[in-house]
C-alpha cells in the first residue's frame, strides 16, 4: 500500500478525493492553480501545493511536490473548448519528463469517455478509441503518451459525464430548447462513484491498464433530463426530434473484472 499520494488537480473531483485519501490515513499533496483554494487544501491535512503545468515548463516546486510519493493522480483538464490553441499533449509531456526524474513509479490518468466516437455502438475497454473533437484527440494521445513511458506504471480511467454535489447537467439544460440527439444513451457516474473506483485502484494495486467508468444505467437523455427537471423544480428541456440520434453507450467491463467494485449510485440518482 502506498505511504504517500500526490493530486495533481485538486478541483471539483481532485479536492474531495485527496481527503478521502487522508481519511484512510496516506499522506497526501495537493496541487492547485488557485491561490484562493491552498487555505483550504491546507485545513484538510492536505499538504498544500501551488502549481501550474504549462506547455514548456511547471510554475511551481514540482519536484518537491513529487518528492517520496508513491502514487501520483493527474487530473488536470484540456480545456480546449475555452482555448483552441490549448496543447494538453505538450503540458503532459512536460509533467512526464519531471515524473521521469522522480520516485513516482505509480500514475493514475484521469481521462474522458470523449475519445470513444458516437457511432451509436456500445464500447467497452476493446473498443478503439476514435475521438472526434480536436479535445478527444488530445487527451487520447496523453493517454498513450503516458502509458507507453517505461519509467513508471499509467492506469488510465475513463470517466463518462461527472455529477454529483452542486453539479448535475439538466441544470445547464434546464429551458433550453431544440437539444439534438434525444434518444442518445446518457453516460454518467456520480463523484462519490469516481473516488470509489479510484481508491479501488490504489488499494489492489491495478497499475498499467485502462479502465472505463460509467454508471451501468443508460436512459435516453430526453427521459432522463426530463425526469430530473421535474424532480429539481426546474424548466424541462425541449429536444429536436427530427434529426438522427448520434450517441454511444459506455459499459464498464474491466471495473468488474479487477476491482470488483459496486456502484453507489448505478441508477444516477441525483
Amino acid at each position: 500500500m502506498p505511504k504517500k499520494i500526490a493530486v495533481l488537480g485538486c478541483g471539483w473531483l481532485g479536492f474531495p478525493l485527496a481527503k478521502s485519501f487522508v481519511e484512510k490515513g496516506y499522506a497526501v499533496n495537493g496541487a492547485t492553480t488557485s491561490v484562493d483554494k491552498i487555505l483550504n487544501i491546507a485545513h484538510q491535512k492536505i499538504n498544500p501545493f501551488l502549481l501550474a503545468v504549462h506547455k514548456h515548463h511547471i510554475e511551481g516546486n514540482i519536484s518537491y511536490f513529487l518528492q517520496d510519493t508513491d502514487v501520483l493522480i493527474i487530473n488536470i483538464p484540456p480545456r480546449i473548448r475555452k482555448n483552441s490553441e490549448a496543447n494538453y499533449i505538450s503540458k503532459i509531456k512536460t509533467l512526464s519528463e519531471k515524473i521521469e526524474q522522480s520516485n513516482v513509479k505509480k500514475v493514475l490518468f484521469v481521462s474522458s469517455s470523449s475519445v470513444y466516437a458516437n457511432d451509436n455502438s456500445i464500447v467497452d475497454e476493446n473498443t478503439p478509441a476514435k475521438p472526434q473533437t480536436e479535445s478527444g484527440k488530445q487527451i487520447l494521445a496523453s493517454e498513450e503518451l503516458l502509458q507507453k513511458n517505461p519509467n513508471f506504471k499509467t492506469t488510465v480511467i475513463r470517466f463518462s459525464g461527472l455529477y454529483g454535489g452542486d453539479r448535475h447537467p439538466v441544470n445547464t439544460l434546464s429551458g433550453k430548447k431544440n437539444i439534438a440527439n434525444p434518444n442518445a444513451p446518457v453516460n454518467l457516474i456520480h463523484l462519490e462513484d469516481c473516488i470509489g473506483i479510484i481508491n479501488k485502484v490504489i488499494e489492489k494495486e491495478v497499475w498499467g491498464i485502462t479502465l472505463n467508468a460509467s454508471a451501468p444505467i443508460h436512459p435516453s437523455k430526453e427521459e432522463y433530463y426530463t425526469e430530473q427537471a421535474n424532480k429539481l423544480g426546474i424548466k424541462i428541456p425541449q429536444f429536436e426530434n427530427t434529426k438522427q440520434t448520434k450517441g454511444k453507450t459506455i459499459t464498464s467491463t474491466l471495473i468488474n473484472t479487477y476491482l470488483s467494485y459496486n456502484f453507489i449510485y448505478p441508477n444516477l440518482e441525483y
